[in-house]
C-alpha cells in the first residue's frame, strides 16, 4: 500500500484553475440592467416597459447567481481573514440585485449602486489575484 501512499500533499485555492472566476461576468449583468433601467425611463410603450422589467428581473438574477458562486467558489477562509467586509459586502451586493434593489425598481440609480457594490469587490478579487 505504500506505493499507492501520497508523497506530496497538496492545497488547491479553487476547484478550477482560477482563471475560472472573474466579477466581470456579475457587472456586465449589472451593466445591462442599468441600461434597462434607463432604456425604460426613456419610453412610455407599456409593452416595452413590461419586457424590459421582466428581462431586468432576468439579468438581476444572472447578477446574483454570479455573485453567489465567486463568494462560495473563489473566495477562501483566507480572503475572509484579510478582508472582514467582503461578507458584508457580498451581502449586500446580493440584495442590491435582489427583490429589495434592482428586481424592484427601475430606477438606474439602484444599477449605480449594484455596480458601485461589485466594483468594491472586484478591487478585492484582485488584490487576492496578485497574492
Amino acid at each position: 500500500m505504500r506505493i499507492f501512499a501520497a508523497k506530496t500533499t497538496v492545497s488547491a485555492h479553487c476547484d478550477l484553475p482560477c482563471g475560472v472566476y472573474d466579477p466581470a461576468q456579475a457587472r456586465i449583468e449589472a451593466e445591462s440592467v442599468k441600461a434597462i433601467q434607463e432604456k425604460y425611463q426613456g419610453n412610455e410603450d407599456p409593452t416595452f416597459r413590461a419586457r424590459a422589467v421582466q428581462i431586468k428581473e432576468q439579468r438581476s438574477e444572472l447578477v446574483k447567481h454570479h455573485l453567489e458562486v465567486l463568494w462560495s467558489d473563489y473566495f477562501k477562509t483566507p480572503h475572509f481573514e484579510k478582508y472582514p467586509q467582503l461578507h458584508t459586502l457580498f451581502n449586500d451586493a446580493v440584495k442590491a440585485a435582489g427583490a429589495g434593489g434592482t428586481k424592484a425598481s427601475n430606477d438606474p440609480a439602484t444599477g449605480q449602486q449594484l455596480l458601485d457594490l461589485i466594483g468594491e469587490i472586484d478591487k478585492i478579487f484582485w488584490e487576492t489575484k496578485q497574492a
